[in-house]
């Protein structure tokens, strides 16, 4: 565990357009990405996108040091057999590059799929039982591949800590950061995800921040784990109130963004996973250009 959170670094980027991209673009932003010194790259899984350890392997062949971390892989797209499999199969061919990791997603992502949406810390542990107990044909990596779980609230907090390597939430906050690593103890890799925006006036960030959270809004998973935080129906309606929006979406310069980086490594993140918004992989990279060396010394 020692030795992943030496090897990920403090902060990498995590992108959603990777999926949706062609294969000649994402090797060039996982390039660039790779060169201006974040630790791992984080991809998304949606039902229309790319595979997730297809995906990993497009981006592991396109690079040469950076960690490749799936954000995440869910559970119902393979089975815990072609998980394991797969995942070491990455692992041994890349040096150790890869990251699993897992989620049980949500349930209109899960139907879709044709699947029925299980209660979700069962599942989890279901899969992973049947991860552990599958068995390779080929030669193993040196070193078992890191697995990460899609934790969010107590019950799928203490699973990771359990079971695996640690935790990547996904749209949280600092303080959320703070409650798990109280849940998780120190020992555990704690990588949550956190938007970021390059844009100084209020109307304009909060615009667009809005319409990279209104659909989150939509399920319940974050929902709940937002209510925890202390939000209630007035800003989990409407887009999001612009308290919220604040809390959820770091805006403003350089120097704001990376002080919420720090707020979540003071907080007890190990790796914070930064999510530049923007509708193209060019403005994003455009960003992270911008953000590398503040951040990079957060």
């Amino acid at each position: 565990m020692s030795d992943l959170r030496d090897r990920i670094g403090r902060v990498g980027v995590w992108s959603g357009l990777l999926g949706s991209s062609a294969a000649a673009d994402e090797r060039a932003a996982a390039a660039e990405i790779e060169r201006l010194g974040f630790g791992a790259i984080w991809y998304s899984e949606t039902p229309t996108g790319k595979e997730a350890l297809v995906h990993a392997g497009l981006l592991l062949a396109a690079t040469e040091r950076v960690l490749v971390a799936s954000g995440i892989a869910n559970v119902y797209a393979r089975d815990a057999i072609a998980a394991a499999t797969g995942a070491a199969a990455l692992a041994e061919a890349h040096g150790g590059r890869f990251v699993l990791g897992l989620g049980v997603s949500h349930a209109p992502a899960v139907s879709v799929r044709g699947h029925d949406y299980g209660r979700p810390v069962a599942t989890m542990r279901a899969y992973l039982d049947a991860m552990e107990a599958a068995q390779p044909s080929f030669p193993a990596p040196p070193e078992p591949v890191p697995v990460v779980l899609a934790a969010l609230r107590r019950r799928m907090l203490e699973l990771a800590a359990e079971r695996t390597a640690g935790a990547h939430p996904y749209l949280t906050t600092p303080e959320h950061t703070e409650r798990a690593r109280a849940i998780l103890g120190p020992g555990p890799l704690l990588a949550p995800e956190q938007m970021v925006l390059l844009e100084t006036d209020p109307a304009r960030a909060r615009e667009t921040a809005r319409r990279s959270v209104r659909y989150y809004l939509e399920l319940p998973n974050y929902v709940a784990s937002l209510r925890e935080l202390g939000f209630g129906d007035e800003d989990l309606t409407g887009g999001g109130s612009d308290r919220l929006i604040d809390a959820l979406v770091a805006w403003g310069d350089e120097a704001a963004i990376a002080a919420r980086v720090r707020d979540h490594l003071d907080a007890g993140a190990d790796h914070v996973c930064v999510q530049p918004l923007d509708a193209s992989l060019a403005g994003q990279l455009g960003q992270l250009r911008r953000l590398a060396g503040r951040l990079l010394a957060a």
